[in-house]
């Protein structure tokens, strides 16, 4: 089955959920005095906006929740007192992968979920590629990627881990726009929809690469883009957010503080512990550069102000954006970046200054 007589698949997947999957006491009671559902609201000083055509209405803050699947320093105990904070001050979108610890993050966001039967948690998880190669290539295929058996193994792998009967959004956690050529993972999907095992379907964009998910958003293929955008990361306003904002396609912005150079902390001698993913990535060409640019940086930033609350304010100030989901271990981490959402809009005039310091960069060996 070709492209073309997929047609009705997109429509299919690009439907609105259905009725009563998604609605419960608590997101009722984010709708307007009409009933209606606002484009934003606000509870206990979090911010919501409406998840593209889901109109799922999630927290402005979400959760990332990476650096608890295994990264040096995580501590399960922290991480879920961690999580339990971030639920306690709205959060309600909390974004996992399988590859975050061999299902080790989903199974603490299922933790949490059983914990808070009275709130309505949307759970967003990511299928790995079956080569688990990030990110993919021009010269990955669908097959190499993402075969139908590889997605429904992992669907059910990733609802094992978290003790879940459905995820409300599975996303590919590597992507490419030719895969559009072979439907196979749309069929999938629609099959796994149906089951009521996912109920809507994202993709996760390649570092720096913004532009190759476009054709799948405007094809009507997926409700969520997940894409990497921050000060200096910001090239995904040239493409996929107009797209986006056109198929009404939810947004993730992921990466807000530039993998910990917008949080102010790294200087050219930062090292992690051995085995520490962080080594690779901030090589001594990518760290000095990133150190440079963040003192030109922290000059921009006024008194009274923070590097990191300047950060997500920044990224909050697009309306494309439904969700940011910040790395978040520590309870204090979790305060400081709920309270983006309640310090509301930056002056125009610093925006318009964190803007020069848009940084285009190009996909390379260590930028994974």
């Amino acid at each position: 089955m070709g492209f073309s007589a997929s047609r009705s698949l997109l429509r299919r997947l690009g439907g609105p959920p259905l009725a009563g999957n998604f609605t419960d006491a608590s997101f009722l009671g984010r709708r307007g005095m009409d009933g209606s559902a606002k484009q934003q609201v606000e509870v206990y000083g979090m911010k919501y906006r409406r998840f593209g055509r889901t109109g799922w209405m999630v927290s402005e803050i979400g959760y990332g929740m990476w650096g608890m699947g295994g990264w040096t320093g995580s501590d399960d105990k922290e991480s879920l007192k961690s999580l339990q904070c971030a639920v306690d001050l709205g959060c309600n979108f909390f974004d996992t992968a399988w590859a975050y610890g061999n299902g080790h993050s989903e199974k603490l966001l299922g933790q949490l979920v059983r914990a808070n039967s009275g709130h309505r948690l949307y759970t967003a998880t990511k299928v790995p590629p079956k080569n688990l190669q990030w990110p993919s290539r021009r010269s990955f295929t669908l097959g190499d990627c993402f075969p139908p058996d590889h997605i429904e193994k992992y669907v059910h792998s990733s609802l094992e881990n978290a003790g879940l009967q459905s995820f409300d959004l599975i996303q590919f956690h590597t992507w490419e726009d030719g895969w559009m050529d072979d439907d196979r993972w749309l069929t999938k999907m629609d099959e796994l929809k149906r089951q009521r095992l996912v109920h809507a379907v994202g993709i996760s964009i390649n570092r720096w690469e913004s532009w190759n998910g476009v054709r799948t958003v405007r094809a009507g293929a997926v409700d969520a883009v997940q894409v990497i955008y921050n000060i200096f990361d910001q090239n995904p306003e040239d493409d996929i957010f107009p797209a986006c904002t056109d198929m009404d396609v939810a947004v993730i912005a992921r990466v807000p503080f530039d993998e910990g150079s917008l949080a102010g902390t790294l200087t050219k001698q930062s090292k992690w512990p051995q085995g520490d993913w962080r080594n690779t990535y901030f090589v001594p060409e990518n760290l000095n550069a990133t150190v440079d640019r963040v003192e030109s940086l922290q000059a921009s930033v006024p008194p009274g102000m923070t590097l990191p609350g300047v950060a997500l304010r920044f990224i909050l100030m697009n309306p494309a954006v439904s969700t940011i989901i910040p790395g978040m271990r520590r309870v204090s981490h979790v305060k400081s970046n709920a309270a983006a959402s309640d310090a509301g809009p930056l002056p125009d005039s610093l925006q318009s200054e964190l803007r020069k310091h848009r940084w285009d960069r190009q996909p390379t060996n260590w930028s994974q």
